[in-house]
């Protein structure tokens, strides 16, 4: 396979067949503001529905992220599946969690998508359910009232103990790790934010602490911390202990 694929290239594409182990955990980080000009080819590879989707985003550059991120995520799936990027279908769960449509059952296929500002994760799986979230650290709102709504109490009194200025850095360390969890799950939003913590201390590689009402629940799945770079957060969840992760982002040049 070859280690020097170049995602941040508008003319990406993958011309040998991806491999993927199923103890393996595989992640690819887009550049989105170094692709998302090539929107006409993006479009091209875009069943009619997600061009539909793209078409409602308000702001250009909001539609040419979505359609680059997308696109990539067809072409990077038919490199595993040996298909043509335009001829995947996908389903949708009652909690909108996509996935490969039944035709491509038998291959094992997971994978789950996260982008914010210029940045995209896709993370790609075989047999186990994965969940990953990225977002863009912001300092324009009230950290606390955020935290009250959303975080546990262990949560809520982890960030409240740390200085102001890690605050908003914390704070998103702790909301990307409760999102990978609950997209990895599959429950969504359903899943009541306070019915599980997550540690919210930087590098961590077990990041998930406590699950209720369920305690075993904690011990089924693994949960880290993914760096990306300043101004970004990130977490990838997957069920079961007995994977690695292979970050292609790191693999490549």
């Amino acid at each position: 396979m070859n280690q020097t694929m170049n995602i941040a290239d508008p003319d990406f594409q993958i011309e040998e067949p991806l491999t993927l182990a199923e103890e393996e955990v595989q992640l690819w980080r887009v550049d989105l503001e170094a692709i998302r000009d090539n929107e006409s080819r993006w479009q091209e590879i875009l069943s009619p529905d997600e061009s539909t989707r793209a078409s409602r985003f308000h702001f250009p550059t909001d539609r040419q992220r979505f359609a680059a991120a997308r696109a990539l995520l067809r072409i990077i799936l038919a490199g595993y599946l040996a298909e043509n990027p335009k001829h995947l279908s996908f389903s949708y769960s009652k909690k909108e969690k996509p996935s490969l449509g039944p035709d491509y059952a038998a291959s094992g296929m997971t994978f789950n998508i996260s982008h914010s500002g210029g940045v995209a994760l896709l993370a790609f799986a075989r047999r186990r359910e994965i969940g990953v979230d990225v977002e863009q650290v912001r300092q324009d709102f009230d950290v606390e009232a955020i935290a009250r709504r959303f975080f546990s109490a262990h949560e809520r009194e982890h960030l409240a103990a740390l200085p102001d200025g890690e605050k908003f850095e914390a704070f998103f360390r702790c909301w990307t790790r409760k999102e990978a969890y609950i997209k990895a799950t599959g429950d969504g939003l359903s899943l009541p934010l306070h019915q599980f913590d997550v540690s919210v201390a930087a590098e961590d590689r077990d990041a998930l602490l406590a699950t209720r009402p369920d305690a075993s629940e904690a011990t089924l799945w693994s949960l880290r911390e993914i760096p990306v770079g300043p101004g970004y957060a990130a977490a990838l969840c997957a069920h079961g202990r007995g994977w690695h992760l292979k970050d292609w982002s790191r693999a490549q040049g």
